[in-house]
């Protein structure tokens, strides 16, 4: 699943659509298949967690959601996708140039969430997540706060719940406890939890800002080398050689995904059984 930092960077790859007029904009969806976004002008776009909204005039927002499958992709003034990827395409966003040709194009492939809103109506979609850490207003007390109302709550599961603090996905969620050293499993009242955050935060704006580093946690972009504990089930740990282990997800259960740790750096409880 895409995380914050994958949300913020296909916002930075879309901001060649800003201040351009539609000149073709289709949402092929169910609920807005006669939607039409031609002759409104895209004012801007922002995030939050791995939530995108994509401002256009005439206070109408575009709020799309990647999931699992959706995927942003560009093309530059006068291109088109292949063929073959256009039936894929459930939002299309043609624009003019300054010159009044083509100007780029956007195309959300295999997006799950689509919705037309009103701008003033965000809240409606947004309003229940916590802090992101990529925003300039992230609100880190409010962040602790949150994170831990319940002070029994494994980390892992308050890293992941998006009610807490949004942005951070599996693949974070592991890393951050590695690089912490902290079990997964952990309780959160246990954990320095300002000090978790700033690492998070740091981390996912060196990922989403710095060229090369996109979800690179060790520092070294060789394949197989990119990540501390994630997908590298029973391969030796980077930092002490113990083979990493791994239990798996339960299919529904956000809390419950796929965890990846090392035993001897990150000690504490063994996991959960499975229910």
């Amino acid at each position: 699943m895409p995380e914050g930092d994958s949300v913020y960077v296909a916002a930075r790859k879309l901001d060649v659509l800003v201040g351009r007029t539609v000149t073709r904009g289709e949402l092929r969806v169910p609920r807005h298949a006669t939607a039409d976004l031609s002759e409104r002008t895209v004012l801007g776009l922002d995030t939050h967690g791995k939530h995108l909204l994509t401002r256009f005039s005439d206070d109408l927002t575009l709020h799309t959601h990647m999931l699992m499958s959706g995927t942003w992709t560009v093309s530059r003034q006068g291109k088109w996708l292949p063929r073959d990827l256009m039936a894929e395409v459930r939002v299309l966003l043609r624009t003019a140039s300054a010159s009044g040709g083509d100007g780029p194009a956007a195309y959300g492939i295999s997006m799950p969430i689509v919705e037309l809103i009103r701008t003033r109506d965000e809240h409606t979609v947004i309003g229940h997540l916590g802090p992101d850490p990529l925003r300039a207003d992230f609100d880190a007390d409010e962040a602790v706060r949150r994170m831990t109302a319940d002070p029994d709550r494994a980390v892992s599961a308050v890293l992941l719940d998006q009610r807490c603090v949004a942005g951070f996905g599996n693949l974070w969620v592991n890393e951050l406890c590695f690089l912490r050293g902290l079990n997964p499993w952990t309780p959160i009242g246990e954990v320095d939890v300002p000090a978790l955050l700033r690492l998070g935060r740091t981390a996912l704006h060196h990922s989403a800002t710095v060229r090369g580093a996109y979800q690179v946690t060790t520092g070294n972009s060789r394949r197989g080398e990119q990540h501390w504990v994630a997908g590298r089930r029973g391969r030796p740990c980077l930092r002490c050689g113990t083979p990493i282990r791994v239990v798996a997800e339960e299919p529904n259960d956000p809390e419950r995904r796929r965890t990846w740790w090392c035993p001897h750096c990150q000690p504490g409880p063994e996991a959960p059984p499975r229910r």
